[in-house]
């Protein structure tokens, strides 16, 4: 029997939960097909509505708006790279290849996750690198923060400080490093493959040189 993983959402980032139903899973798992393929600012219910023969008053029941949507998927992504992050560091001591193996999972490509049948994390990840700031980056963004929207990212950043703090207790830092590894990892990966003069990995594009650069970063920051 196939284990689906079971994500709890902040209930005010949405009109009607949609995992609970058919056109709510298809909501989301061809929203992120279309904003892959054409980009945030293209995306529109109405296209949303023709591609899963519904339509834009069967979306707004849903979501409230595209935004809205948006941070969805972006808490959602979050809220999943923690859990994997905190299974594949469960059986690790060694604080130094805690980082290592963090800085890898932020960095390096993500392939879809099986046990979550109408996400794709792989292009998921790919929204999050090119289109995930544009979730906070808002004029109401302190009222969203107020409603708890942004928590899975903040969540995410704290367990990535208790590990800096693991390895050095008293590194004064730990939280702004921790945000800052999060968003040099997609940065550096978005300029490698769109930007490349702003970054030393566009003739190779191996997201690898990434992953040796972050390390490097972090820890000649907090090396004791």
């Amino acid at each position: 029997m196939e284990l689906q993983l079971q994500i709890k959402m902040n209930e005010k980032l949405f009109v009607r939960n949609p995992e609970q139903t058919e056109l709510g899973r298809k909501i989301i798992q061809f929203s992120i097909q279309l904003i892959y393929e054409n980009g945030f600012e293209a995306f529109t219910f109405k296209k949303l509505a023709e591609v899963i023969g519904s339509t834009e008053a069967g979306i707004y029941r849903y979501f409230e708006n595209k935004h809205r949507l948006l941070i969805y998927l972006t808490a959602w992504y979050w809220s999943w790279l923690e859990f994997r992050v905190t299974f594949h560091l469960n059986n690790i001591s060694d604080p130094s290849i805690k980082l290592k193996k963090l800085i890898q999972l932020l960095a390096a490509n993500v392939i879809d996750d099986d046990s979550t049948i109408y996400v794709n994390e792989s292009i998921l990840h790919q929204i999050i690198i090119a289109e995930g700031s544009k979730a906070y980056l808002t004029k109401h963004v302190s009222d969203d923060n107020k409603d708890r929207l942004f928590k899975p990212y903040k969540d995410l950043c704290s367990l990535i400080a208790g590990i800096i703090l693991e390895y050095n207790p008293h590194y004064t830092h730990p939280r702004s490093l921790a945000s800052t590894i999060i968003e040099m990892a997609h940065l550096q990966v978005f300029f490698m493959n769109h930007l490349p003069s702003l970054t030393d990995f566009g003739e190779s594009r191996d997201e690898q040189l990434v992953v040796e650069y972050l390390e490097d970063l972090v820890f000649c920051s907090i090396r004791k």
